[in-house]
């Protein structure tokens, strides 16, 4: 094998790495810091989602250097007010004060404290707590962050690692024996709460699409579809195009990590102001970003279009507009109506004769994006192994879209 391609398979094979151990940090940061997150949220009335997702980006799921020195998980800055322990960084310019505190648990009441009482955040508690991408939006109004994808970054994290249980069971509406763990966590230690519930979703789910190789088009556009690993540096050199353009072009900044974690398109070119096709239906697992590069459009026209400045994403099974103004702007993925989801008693396989035959039916269950086998069991009231045992599952391994049959009497 050449040197080149050896120290580009090594890259790979690093950066996959890398990617791995940032979900791992991820996960342990929310087990190690939810329940803080859900107290502050009972003491202070900001949601426990938004806090957790603050506090992953701002300190890196704390590993950050500024969290490492000084316990400041939120990047609070000293500011005139502030009489506490300090700590020098460079941030946006070097040498800055940063707060100090002596544990991590200061730092989630000094930030509950710092947005209650700041007069700039004020409006923010006029907002549902309920309503994450609001509040996350709002946050980027009101100044808290610079980086223009701010409200996107925090959704993500939401949505990725389901945060807004947290909130949920912060304020009572779920209850903490139906959290859903992640990587051996322990359950939180609340009392209150009500029955899990579950949101109804259209069934249509995102397409896998197999997309060529090497450059092509979308919607007029020159595109290319890269793998996890892939550095945006290494395409701009490679396409013989300016890493600032580059970024431009697919709505990127300087902020946003040099190394892609997803597979996904980049394109070559500016994309277009109207879509090639008129509507878009959007599916489970979509968001608003994703739609703009699937269909060659600019993200800030596909916003516009849909009336959907500042309002976060929009609900699964919804039409958008790419070639004109919608009339009204779509129902949001927040608005999905949630019922009461009914529990069924599951018969094993083993334990079905002829005389209770009659009585049981099977279902199938098509796995969508982020489910586990963990997760589909609590969903049918049934243990992991039986829905390894029904699917003659030998690993705990699925693939989105692979069908799973639910035994049911």
């Amino acid at each position: 094998m050449p040197f080149k391609r050896l120290l580009v398979v090594i890259s790979i094979f690093a950066a996959t790495g890398l990617q791995a151990q940032r979900n791992s940090d991820v996960i342990d940061y929310i087990n190690a810091y939810k329940e803080i997150a859900i107290r502050e949220m009972q003491r202070s009335g900001i949601p426990a989602s938004i806090t957790l997702a603050q506090g992953i980006h701002e300190s890196m799921a704390g590993k950050s250097e500024l969290c490492a020195k000084s316990n400041n998980h939120f990047g609070i800055k000293c500011r005139a007010e502030w009489k506490g322990e300090k700590v020098y960084h460079d941030d946006d310019a070097r040498g800055e004060c940063f707060r100090s505190y002596k544990k991590a648990e200061e730092s989630y009441v000094d930030h509950s404290d710092f947005l209650k009482n700041g007069t700039r955040y004020a409006f923010l508690f006029s907002y549902d707590a309920t309503d994450y991408s609001q509040w996350a939006y709002g946050l980027k109004k009101a100044g808290y962050a610079t980086n223009p994808k701010y409200p996107q970054i925090l959704i993500k994290y939401i949505e990725d690692y389901n945060l807004q249980q947290y909130t949920l069971i912060a304020m009572g509406k779920l209850s903490p024996n139906d959290e859903v763990l992640v990587g051996g966590g322990k359950p939180v230690n609340i009392t209150n709460g009500v029955a899990i519930q579950e949101i109804k979703l259209p069934p249509a789910a995102k397409p896998v699409v197999e997309y060529p190789i090497g450059q092509f088009q979308i919607n007029r556009t020159k595109v290319i579809f890269v793998k996890a690993g892939a550095s945006m540096l290494g395409i701009a050199k490679q396409y013989d195009v300016s890493l600032k353009h580059l970024l431009d072009f697919n709505e990127l900044t300087q902020d946003d990590e040099d190394v892609l974690s997803r597979d996904q398109l980049i394109y070559l070119q500016r994309k277009r102001k109207s879509g090639e096709n008129e509507f878009h239906e959007v599916r489970i697992g979509e968001n608003l970003y994703d739609i703009s590069q699937s269909e060659g459009i600019r993200l800030e026209t596909l916003i516009s279009n849909n009336h959907l400045q500042n309002q976060g994403e929009p609900a699964p099974g919804e039409k958008l507009y790419l070639q004109g103004k919608a009339p009204a702007r779509p129902k949001l993925a927040r608005d999905v109506v949630i019922t009461e989801a009914p529990k069924t008693p599951v018969v094993a396989i083993d334990q079905i004769t002829t005389t209770n035959s009659s009585a049981v039916t099977a279902s199938l269950h098509i796995v969508q994006e982020k489910e586990t086998l963990y997760s589909i069991a609590k969903k049918y009231s049934i243990t992991v192994e039986q829905l390894k045992e029904w699917n003659k599952l030998t690993g705990d391994a699925l693939k989105m879209g692979q069908e799973l049959v639910i035994y049911k009497n």
